[in-house]
Formats: C-alpha cells, structure tokens, sequence
C-alpha cells in the first residue's frame, strides 16, 4: 500500500481509472486509544462495521484484544489475524453448524440470545457445556438513534425476565446486552436502557455478571454533531452504580461505527455531469451504501489535479455507475459549481459499513488502497480531552481505575 501526504497528493500523481480507499491508520489509533483509555470496562470491536485486513491489524496493533463476531466468517478472520484475541459471538441468531464450529473449532464460549428456542441450541450443539458465558440481548427504546436498530433482536420485556433465569441455570457467566440504535445523539439512552436492564435483572431475581452496553456510539457528519464521547461514558458510569448486579460485574461495549468511521475516505472519479447530477464510478452498490438507502449526510471534497478551484459551490446529486435507478445519492453535496468530467470527488468517514457492504453488483466494486496521513474533517477524538486533563502533565488518568466494590459470590 502506497502512502502520501494528502489525497491530494495522490490525485497529482496518478491517473485514477478505480475509485481509491484511503486509510488513515492515525486515526484507527486515536480512536483505538480513546476508548481503552476512556471506558471503564471491556471494549469490543464491532467486525461487521469493516472487517478490512489492515483495520483489524491496526486495531489490534493498537491494543484491541476482543472482538464481536457475528459469523464463522467474521470468527476465521479474527482467529488467522489476531489469534491470541478474545471472540464474543454476539448474533442473537444462529445456525446449529456455526454454534458448533465456534465452540469446538474456534474455542468461543460467549454466545448471545434472546429466545428460549436459540438457548436450546447453544446447549444441544455444545453437549451442554459448563463453562458457557450467554449474553440476554434485551429490548430496548432507541428514541436518540439516527438508524434505529430496533425490532429485530431482543427479547421484549414480557418474557426478558424468565429467560434471565433459565440462561443463569446453565451458564458459568451470566451477562445482558442491548442496542440503543446507530449513531445514537444522546447519552441518556444509554442511562434509560441500563436502568430498564437493571429492572428486568431483579425482576428475574438472579445475579448477573456482565452488563453489555452495545454500539451506538457516534460520529461527526455534517448536519450531525453528538455530545462529547465522554458524556456517554459519564452516563454509562453512572448508571452502571445503580444497576442491580453483582459488585465486580463487567462492563462491556461494542464500538463499531465510532471506532472505524474516521478511518477511511474515497475517491471517485466524475464520469459526466447531468445538471445538478454528478455520474461517478462508485455508488449505492459499492462504498456508498448508506449515502443512498440510509440517506446518509457524508462529507465531500473536491480534488482536481491542475489546481484548486476558485468557483462558487452549488449543490449536486450523485449516481453511481451500475444501470440500476436505485444507485442514486440525493445529498444535496455541496461542490464547486464548475465539478467536471474527470475531476475527483473525496467522500469522507466511510470507515463504517462502507467497505463492509461493497458489492460487485454489474461488474463494478473494484478499488485500490492507499494511505494517507491527513485528517481533514471533525473528530470525535479531537473535539474532547480525556477525563484526566488540565496543563500538569503530572495528572494520573484513573478512568479505568473506577472499579466497582470487591467481588461478592454468586448466588447459588
């Protein structure tokens, strides 16, 4: 993989026939760093939101030693590239096959569920192992959420309490977990969803050992600037005291989105300008996924190897290259009024599920990598200090420190 400076830098150089991934491993790290400095329990990386070869080396180079596996896939990649990591197969949902492979192949003793009906196939394909760790994934309200994920997984409250107790029957580690939707904007969803966890866990009158937090964590896009990442870990923090659990149960999360985000850009290449419409060689089917379905507000750059533009900007539509009228980008992206065939369009914070869902839908999805080492828009890490700040560089970081009492003994 090539390094420059810029994306800029690459476009002077070379003649772009794909479109261009570009890595920011810099900022993989902060991110990386943040969270293992910042959050008081156990972080997972999310591998769905881009599993990438040299995101998962990164992450791991910068100290991530958990991950959250949905697929054997997912488990094959995390297990060649980072085999002395911990996996966490945290789909509510399973295929016998792959509950069996994990855990006699793959050594994975963490599995989630949230019916009585996915329990029984943990225990079935396990031989009723005793040293299961089962995770309860709850319902939960995701009011705060830009992409709510709710109605899918989960067990609804009616029934969360009963299969708390039957889990706790068969598992060495008891643990809860929820999804309080993508990109959520406010941290007292985390509060609400941890006070409605604790509920349900008395409710069930069993001791629980792990508290999952889940994702959500955000980013910054236009049109869409979240609190500080510390408010989140303040409210988590906060609400973890009060929960009805054990004294030294573990907190955990599931950054995916807030980990990667920042980490990768494209650059397209403008094949025609329409009007307002601008035909690019990378759209819907390819990295730009959620720019088209979820509508989402990414950034934009104009680069153009003979000189800066000096025009006014004007709003423009994007179309991606494959036939098909679903392969459209509304925006509005605003660019230099005078865009043209053959200039370079940078779209930025792709870093999460843009290289994850890429397709090769009508022969179209191929692209090239290179690494780049500026960081040319808003940062989440930059925005906030870590909670142990101020000029004294003597000042000791205890986020991690902030542990509960001494561990009392499970209730039989």
């Amino acid at each position: 993989m090539h390094t420059y400076h810029t994306p800029l830098d690459l476009v002077r150089l070379r003649h772009l026939e794909k479109p261009v991934v570009c890595a920011r491993p810099d900022r993989l790290a902060k991110a990386s760093h943040w969270f293992q400095e910042n959050f008081p329990g156990e972080v997972l990386y999310a591998v769905k939101a881009n599993p990438s070869p040299w995101i998962i080396d990164g992450l791991y180079a910068a100290g991530t030693r958990f991950f959250d596996v949905a697929s054997i896939p997912e488990i094959e990649l995390i297990s060649q590239r980072c085999p002395d990591a911990k996996k966490a197969f945290l789909h509510p949902v399973k295929s016998r096959e792959s509950i069996r492979r994990a855990y006699y192949e793959f050594g994975v003793r963490i599995f989630a569920l949230d019916t009585e009906a996915e329990l029984a196939k943990i225990l079935e394909e396990t031989n009723h192992a005793t040293d299961l760790t089962l995770i309860v994934r709850l319902a939960v309200s995701n009011e705060g959420a830009v992409f709510s994920l709710a109605g899918k997984f989960g067990v609804p409250a009616f029934d969360a309490a009963e299969l708390i107790r039957k889990c706790r029957a068969h598992a060495d580690e008891l643990g809860v977990s929820f999804h309080v939707g993508s990109q959520c904007m406010l941290p007292s969803a985390y509060r609400s969803a941890m006070m409605e966890a604790s509920r349900l866990i008395a409710q069930a009158g069993v001791t629980v050992d792990i508290v999952d937090v889940g994702g959500g964590f955000p980013s910054i896009y236009p049109g869409l600037t979240p609190p500080p990442l510390t408010e989140y870990v303040r409210a988590i923090e906060d609400a973890f005291e009060e929960m009805m659990v054990l004294e030294n149960a573990d907190l955990w999360c599931e950054p995916g989105r807030a980990l990667v985000s920042e980490a990768e850009s494209i650059l397209v290449r403008v094949e025609l300008v329409k009007g307002d419409a601008l035909y690019l060689n990378d759209g819907a089917y390819g990295r730009l996924f959620d720019a088209a379905h979820s509508k989402w507000p990414f950034p934009v750059r104009h680069h153009r190897a003979s000189g800066e533009s000096q025009a006014e900007t004007a709003m423009f539509r994007f179309f991606g290259p494959t036939c098909d009228s679903l392969d459209a980008m509304q925006g509005p992206f605003e660019l230099p009024a005078d865009t043209a065939e053959g200039d370079i369009i940078e779209i930025g914070m792709l870093g999460a599920y843009g290289t994850a869902i890429a397709s090769n839908f009508n022969g179209f999805g191929s692209t090239e990598m290179a690494m780049v080492g500026d960081a040319p828009w808003p940062s989440m890490f930059d925005q906030q200090p870590d909670r142990a700040t101020g000029e004294d560089s003597t000042v000791i970081n205890l986020a991690r420190a902030r542990r509960r009492r001494p561990k009392l003994r499970r209730r039989a």
